[in-house]
């Protein structure tokens, strides 16, 4: 049976862990080039919330999926050369997003590191894996996803995904096996995304420190 220090411990024990579910996970990110203003405001252990403007509406509806799907409470504003192309907002979101999400997550103590989701849409289905590593890589898999949704060019979501894997330094897998409407196939996608960011960004109690061998991600 423990003695009065051993109590003590584990008070002092049971004390930290509350604490650190207390600590808010937020962020807030301002991006400025010639091309794009881009401001990001992000709770990781939100509840869903989100007002995005980016000047492309499909966009948007995507971003909402993600944060709304993540329980992340999201605010992003972003101002680009649009008139020109859609490309430098689409990248510059991704960038800052990303730095946002690394911001929050801090050193990455005690995160789980890992998830991955599977999302089906009517004719579609979207996978997403996602490991927090520190190291920048994508993997995408989405051949059917190409050309023109309404007036937005599906092919820049690829752009927005590996920028966004860069800035957040995270290993991200995107897949889509199947689908025949477009629109279904990417929304599947940023909800599986969603999800999967959520369960690695998600604390984990039981771990101790960072989650690696080598003791930093």
């Amino acid at each position: 049976m423990p003695g009065p220090s051993g109590s003590g411990n584990g008070r002092r024990g049971r004390a930290l862990r509350a604490k650190e579910r207390r600590m808010p996970r937020k962020a807030r990110i301002r991006r400025r080039t010639t091309e794009t203003d881009v401001s990001v405001e992000l709770e990781l252990d939100g509840a869903g919330s989100y007002r995005i403007t980016t000047g492309l509406p499909f966009f948007d509806h995507m971003l909402a999926q993600l944060a709304k799907h993540g329980l992340f409470n999201l605010a992003l504003r972003a101002k680009g050369d649009l008139e020109v192309d859609a490309h430098h907002t689409m990248e510059d979101v991704g960038l800052a997003l990303g730095e946002a999400f690394a911001q929050a997550l801090g050193n990455r103590a005690r995160i789980r590191r890992y998830g991955q989701a599977v999302v089906p849409m009517d004719d579609a289905l979207g996978w997403v894996a996602v490991d927090l590593s520190g190291r920048p890589y994508l993997a995408y898999r989405a051949d059917g996803l190409t050309g023109k949704i309404g007036e937005f060019d599906s092919v820049l979501l690829k752009e927005f995904f590996r920028a966004f894997a860069t800035a957040l330094k995270a290993n991200l897998h995107i897949g889509i096996p199947y689908g025949e409407n477009t629109h279904h196939m990417a929304e599947a996608v940023f909800k599986a995304a969603g999800r999967a960011l959520d369960a690695a960004a998600s604390l984990d109690l039981r771990v101790k420190g960072i989650p690696s061998t080598k003791g930093k991600l």
